[in-house]
């Protein structure tokens, strides 16, 4: 291959400089944007599996994803003061984020304690609350704005405005695949994808070999699932023959111009879709599971992408993210009573069954399961505003100051609630957890000190949680 010619026409920048004469600045440029022995040193070893930073509790997330925002006010954290309060108006004034809001809204559902813990939960999860002593209950969370956008990307990449990886790829960036023949981190979106799209799952600035790979589960079908997951214009021998000249060139091409992270991230990707091809068939055909393992997590779609959650994690998949759907189905600006006892009908049988199949199989104690959306839900009804809901006042809006979350497994100590919001559940005022917080008390599950997992991009260490983030011990067992 000719560096000079047609296919060498568009230079990176670092090799620019260096045609240019300009060496010294090349070498500058170089040491600015300098990258971690993990990802630099040579990148076959990029997915090799490496040790944490000390003894971890967990080796996988399973994220499961109530996009929209699920109100916490209906699900696990009772106020019996918008009772008392309903069709009142409130001294000050309603509080509110986005829209104007009226009265205190009391919850349409009945809460019950349960497990030994005590802890209330709502009838809209009476599976999960079978599980509610395995499940730490954080009531306190807040996040930074209201909007869905920025509030998706701060709980899923740390941040709400700029380009940063995800944290299921910080989690393969740091202990990479335990399966070369499956993907590190694997998103399940059922019907397409969620606002802002793949960014939710982005590598950022890190290798795209890290970012999560996107399967829609709305069909059982593996080939529906993964496109062109079989290979029918071309058996195997011919698939390694045309990888090993993609090879070739791209020795080649890296003789010439220094090497380039973005053409070694795409031939990684090729690679593993050949491997994959026998690997994910496997995974993901449930067609082997019992007939009583089905039956556990129920039909339909979140039945179908949890039981996939599971056979993922069991197979070495390091992050599992699974959306409840896309849009923001989980967004009740109206008709709260009617959505809630939908969606949780839809989800809360196989968000039981997952729980007590992985602690049965002895995988809860390894695997980190969280739950919950980008923010929670005004205490008082939403008003009418054109474009916003349908004028029923029978929704809340959202809340970005007080919102639930919980977490189980992985090292988590269950059977607890941790932080409070206010008397009617708008604001969080004990024991506050922001979300650079819950981000750092996963990584530290995970073995990880957050403050240390760093990358070097663009002259300055860069990490999951920027300069912020705590650790919540009592969070963990």
């Amino acid at each position: 291959m000719n560096p000079h010619g047609p296919d060498n026409a568009l230079l990176g920048r670092r090799e620019m400089l260096t045609r240019c004469g300009m060496g010294l600045g090349a070498m500058t440029l170089g040491s600015m944007l300098a990258e971690p022995a993990a990802a630099a040193a040579s990148p076959a070893d990029w997915l090799a599996p490496r040790p944490p930073q000390f003894a971890a509790r967990a080796k996988h997330v399973i994220h499961l994803f109530m996009n929209g925002g699920p109100s916490h006010l209906d699900t696990f954290d009772p106020k019996p003061a918008l009772v008392k309060y309903a069709g009142k108006p409130l001294e000050g004034g309603a509080p509110s984020t986005e829209r104007p809001t009226g009265a205190p809204l009391p919850s349409p559902f009945k809460f019950r304690r349960h497990g030994e813990s005590g802890i209330e939960v709502s009838e809209l999860f009476p599976n999960v609350a079978k599980r509610i002593d395995d499940i730490a209950v954080i009531r306190s969370m807040y996040a930074d704005v209201p909007n869905h956008e920025p509030s998706l990307l701060l709980m899923n990449c740390g941040d709400a405005r700029q380009v940063r990886p995800s944290f299921g790829s910080w989690v393969t960036y740091g202990l990479g695949a335990q399966n070369q023949n499956l993907p590190a981190f694997v998103v399940l979106c059922p019907g397409g994808f969620p606002i802002q799209e793949t960014q939710n799952w982005q590598s950022g600035f890190l290798p795209g070999v890290y970012q999560g790979s996107y399967v829609d589960p709305s069909n059982a079908s593996i080939e529906q699932m993964i496109e062109h997951i079989r290979n029918d214009a071309a058996p195997a021998p011919s698939q390694i023959a045309q990888l090993a000249l993609i090879r070739r060139l791209d020795a080649h091409r890296r003789a010439a111009a220094g090497g380039d992270p973005n053409l070694e991230s795409r031939i990684q990707s090729l690679e593993l879709g050949f491997r994959m091809q026998s690997e994910a068939t496997d995974a993901f055909d449930l067609s082997g599971e019992p007939q009583h393992i089905r039956d556990l997590y129920g039909p339909g779609v979140q039945g179908r992408q949890m039981l996939l959650a599971r056979r993922l994690v069991e197979r070495g998949v390091r992050t599992v993210q699974v959306w409840h759907g896309a849009g923001q189905p989980w967004d009740s600006h109206d008709d709260l009573e009617i959505q809630h006892r939908r969606l949780a009908g839809e989800c809360d049988q196989a968000i039981g069954a997952l729980l007590h199949d992985l602690k049965q199989r002895g995988l809860l104690d390894e695997t980190l399961v969280l739950w919950g959306g980008e923010f929670g839900r005004t205490p008082t009804v939403e008003l009418p505003k054109e474009g916003s809901n349908a004028g029923k006042i029978n929704g809340r809006d959202h809340n970005h100051y007080g919102f639930t979350v919980w977490m189980a497994g992985g090292g988590v100590r269950g059977g607890q609630v941790y932080g409070a919001t206010d008397e009617l559940g708008f604001k969080a005022v004990e024991d506050r957890v922001h979300v650079h917080d819950l981000h750092a008390t996963m990584l530290r599950l995970l073995g990880f000190d957050h403050t240390q997992l760093t990358y070097r991009h663009a002259g300055r260490d860069f990490r999951l949680t920027d300069v912020h983030g705590r650790v919540i011990d009592r969070l963990i067992a």
